[in-house]
């Protein structure tokens, strides 16, 4: 099961501001709740993304943030969790500006359940998308931000280590993590070929 991401942060004020302790950056911010919010009109932004790191992130910002956030929350509410009664969506933001969204789907044989994560990267793969920016995800939790869980940070890892992960709360919350800060010293595709 999953555990939320409550150590070694200071969750963000109302304002919006946080700082991530250990990375030396505050990456953090807001998003807007509630099923009828539009992704904003042209030259608007919604979100407030604080602090030194976010802007040259390399991240999505503005409007194509918003999207994703709206992606994964969305998503959420399509989850197939009879069982453990936990639905999280995440929403996948490939390179080239696409966006892929999926949820956690269960089943009565628990371990043939896949997260929301996979589901995700699974779709986009099936369309051809190999290299990704960006996921975001969400869930119920309301006091911690949601983490993918260790399985889902190694297929995910499968693709590079540098894209960022936004972890959200249903207030609006996030915090944004790289791959590599979740799944730090990783097996990947390219350690294959150091033997």
């Amino acid at each position: 099961m999953r555990k939320g991401a409550k150590r070694g942060l200071r969750v963000p004020s109302a304002s919006g501001s946080g700082m991530l302790r250990g990375t030396g950056r505050a990456r953090a911010g807001r998003y807007p709740v509630g099923a009828g919010h539009p992704v904003p009109p042209p030259g608007k932004s919604l979100t407030r993304a604080c602090g030194a790191g976010m802007e040259g992130s390399g991240g999505p910002q503005g409007e194509r943030l918003q999207l994703l956030l709206r992606r994964c929350q969305e998503a959420k509410a399509c989850a197939y969790c009879p069982y453990s009664r936990f639905p999280v969506g995440a929403a996948l933001l490939t390179a080239g500006g696409e966006i892929f969204s999926g949820c956690n789907v269960e089943n009565a044989c628990y371990s043939l359940g896949v997260c929301a994560e996979r589901t995700a990267i699974q779709k986009a793969i099936s369309e051809g998308h190999t290299r990704f920016r960006a996921m975001a995800i969400a869930s119920d939790m309301g006091t911690d931000f949601i983490v993918p869980c260790g399985a889902c940070r190694q297929v995910m890892r499968e693709f590079g280590k540098d894209w960022d992960v936004y972890l959200t709360k249903p207030d609006g919350t996030y915090i944004v993590k790289t791959l590599d800060e979740l799944l730090p010293l990783s097996f990947g595709p390219e350690d294959l070929k150091k033997v």
